[in-house]
């Protein structure tokens, strides 16, 4: 790859601060190297943390998010920019999830995405909330979340 596959991204190689909501971040894509290969890359952020829009406590996630690439890979600093960024966003469970996947397979419009949000209980109920783009493409290797479901103390 030469340089100038990097030409108009604003976040690779640069200091960058911390976007202060989801609508001041800006995803960025890369081409993929190999467009013509069935693989699946998976991006896990087991601290992702906003704010319940109703108490203004914090909420906690592991996000798990699997894609198979066509034309385009997400640059993986400014989807940790993204995921920061929700850091002060007040929004639900089901919002936040769902919100992160779309932007993702909007922007990169990827051959299959899932994305999985185990988040942990408040109020002593844990919501788990999963997205897909569709059914994953046969002789994609999918493997599990890695993700136990919520057990407590049981």
């Amino acid at each position: 790859m030469t340089d100038d596959i990097y030409k108009g991204l604003d976040q690779l190689g640069q200091q960058t601060g911390l976007p202060q909501s989801p609508d001041e971040a800006k995803l960025e894509r890369v081409p993929n190297p190999h467009p013509g290969t069935l693989y699946l890359t998976r991006f896990t952020a087991p601290e992702f943390t906003s704010i319940c829009p109703v108490t203004g406590q914090p909420d906690f996630a592991h996000l798990v998010i699997d894609y198979a690439p066509g034309e385009w890979l997400v640059e993986s600093k400014s989807l940790k920019l993204l995921l920061s960024s929700y850091r002060n966003h007040g929004a639900f469970h089901e919002d936040c999830t769902i919100d992160v996947g779309k932007r993702i397979a909007d922007l990169i419009e990827p051959k299959w995405l899932r994305i999985a949000g185990y988040w942990y209980p408040r109020g002593g109920i844990p919501i788990d909330v999963f997205w897909q783009t569709g059914p994953a493409p046969d002789g994609l290797w999918v493997p599990e979340t890695g993700v136990a479901p919520y057990r407590g103390r049981g």
